[in-house]
């Protein structure tokens, strides 16, 4: 018997062996990811508007949904409540910001810079070598940092503008949140959409217990922090509640910020009051970061506390 022609086989160059098949589709994978995260380092502004705004949505709703258990209602009139309720509760902050805090942000600027004087003259003093034209040139370089940053931030709009669409945005995914999950799972195939939405549902969820627990950390660090900052004597409390409740929204680098505001203030007022401005700083970020965070996590996400 003759052997069997190998005439018809693919060749290694041709599209119907399999071998180059598996190669062209590992190829495309790569070529896939590399165009995605181009796309996503040029649509960054526009993409950080829209994840700021999903943010947004979920706070409102989750507003809305709370509402919804005291209240059954038509979830619109529910979302009118929640946004009523921020509207003023924004307007009490900013008469509080204008009457009581304008002043004391006045003042907290020259606090802070006579405070930095003080601590390069005292570290000068015990010997360490601080030359005051490197230390001009550090800010003017922090000055440059914040220059560029703000620059990049406000290259295509302005500030006021991108919060209207972050606001705009976040009130239309709000109100009809439904819409526009449906309007993505038709970029699946019809196979997936049933566990799509599941997903979706899932991440809102979470997203919600998330925002509600970060809301409620900056409630405590803020109010916390004002009165245990006018228990201790510490100047200027009010403010520095605020600065320390708004900034607790940021990780990581907002507990940085408001403690170095909060002990160079509570300096100008002495040792004393330094040292507890020291202390609350201290005291406020460990309840913050080892209670109420694990807490919030352990029901967000089932993230043991440990």
């Amino acid at each position: 018997m003759s052997t069997p022609s190998t005439d018809d086989e693919p060749g290694p160059g041709e599209f119907r062996d399999p071998l180059v098949r598996d190669e062209i589709k590992r190829a495309g994978v790569w070529i896939a990811m590399v165009s995605a995260a181009l796309l996503v380092w040029w649509l960054a502004q526009p993409l950080l508007l829209i994840g700021a705004a999903i943010v947004l949505a979920s706070m409102l709703d989750g507003g809305t949904r709370l509402i919804g258990r005291v209240l059954p209602i038509a979830r619109g009139w529910r979302l009118l409540m929640t946004i009523g309720i921020v509207v003023v509760l924004l307007a009490g902050f900013v008469w509080l910001a204008t009457t009581q805090l304008a002043d004391q942000a006045a003042t907290l600027r020259d606090v802070i810079v006579a405070q930095t004087r003080a601590g390069m003259q005292f570290a000068r003093h015990h010997g360490m070598r601080i030359n005051p034209g490197q230390t001009a040139e550090l800010g003017r370089q922090l000055l440059d940092s914040a220059g560029r940053l703000t620059s990049a931030v406000g290259s295509a709009v302005s500030v006021v503008t991108q919060l209207f669409l972050i606001t705009v945005l976040g009130l239309f995914l709000a109100a009809e949140p439904r819409l526009y999950e449906r309007g993505l799972s038709w970029l699946l195939p019809s196979a997936y959409r049933a566990s799509f939405h599941i997903t979706m549902l899932a991440m809102g969820h979470t997203l919600r217990r998330l925002m509600a627990g970060r809301l409620l950390g900056m409630l405590i660090e803020g109010c916390g922090s004002w009165l245990l900052l006018g228990i201790s004597g510490v100047p200027m409390a009010a403010l520095l509640g605020a600065i320390t409740g708004i900034l607790a929204f940021l990780p990581n680098i907002g507990a940085i910020v408001s403690g170095v505001t909060m002990v160079l203030v509570g300096f100008s007022g002495g040792l004393h009051t330094g040292f507890a401005a020291i202390g609350v700083w201290i005291a406020i970020h460990v309840i913050d970061g080892y209670i109420i965070v694990p807490m919030v996590a352990k029901r967000a996400v089932e993230l043991p506390p440990a």
